[in-house]
């Protein structure tokens, strides 16, 4: 079985999730990290893309000790398991998600990837094959659940949650819609990739509540028919 896909992302008012430099912001503030920490705490496994390793060199580590605490009374490690979807094996040996507190890494890749590389990856990480030229997400999320992964947070970038969202693996969102305007065409936003065309393909989303933190507002929303896509792929 698949594992249940949650997105969490913040977004400023236009949408953007960093600048057109793919510069990290600081769009949420204290009471949001707090909301983040304990998501990723409650989940067996947060996931990425290279692109967010390459550009903010993430631990995504559970980083409050009374949440560490509750995951090691519930007899799993005090870190979900860390997941980088790296088609290519661009992801630096030396990144802080390989490294940065105790638990299990793994490193999804394509047959594209340098066997040396992969090797290399091996020392510090469990390596996924799966897919020709990129990662297949579908195939991915199928061997995480044969892994006895059930819950998945996923924390960006937007290529990544595009793939999950086209594929119709995602099952709830979080938007955090921080109190500024970053602009630019070329920024990213949270769901990047081609998008869609037809009207019909459009992800639909059923807003389950709203919440007002600090100078921004969440939104949490539960993705449409996400069980009736996975069961067509």
């Amino acid at each position: 079985m698949r594992p249940y896909v949650v997105v969490n992302v913040a977004m400023s008012a236009d949408g953007k999730i960093s600048t057109r430099e793919r510069r990290q912001v600081k769009i949420s503030g204290r009471q949001d990290f707090v909301r983040v920490d304990r998501l990723k705490a409650g989940s067996d496994a947060v996931m990425v893309g290279i692109g967010t390793v390459l550009a903010d060199d993430p631990s995504l580590t559970v980083k409050a000790e009374e949440c560490r605490t509750r995951r090691l009374n519930r007899g799993v490690d005090e870190h979900p398991v860390r997941i980088v979807v790296d088609s290519t094996a661009r992801i630096p040996l030396e990144a802080s998600v390989l490294h940065k507190g105790a638990g299990k890494r793994i490193v999804a890749v394509s047959c594209r990837a340098d066997p040396r590389k992969i090797a290399e990856l091996q020392k510090e990480a469990t390596v996924i094959i799966c897919g020709v030229n990129e990662v297949e997400l579908v195939t991915l999320m199928d061997k995480l659940g044969e892994m006895g992964i059930q819950r998945v947070m996923v924390e960006g970038g937007g290529t990544l949650i595009a793939g999950l969202i086209s594929a119709g693996l995602v099952n709830e969102i979080y938007t955090f819609i921080g109190n500024m305007i970053i602009g630019g065409k070329d920024s990213p936003t949270f769901v990047d990739g081609d998008g869609f065309i037809l009207e019909s393909e459009f992800c639909r989303l059923t807003l389950l509540e709203t919440h007002r933190i600090e100078n921004g507002v969440l939104l949490h929303w539960k993705v449409e028919n996400a069980e009736d896509k996975q069961g067509k792929m």
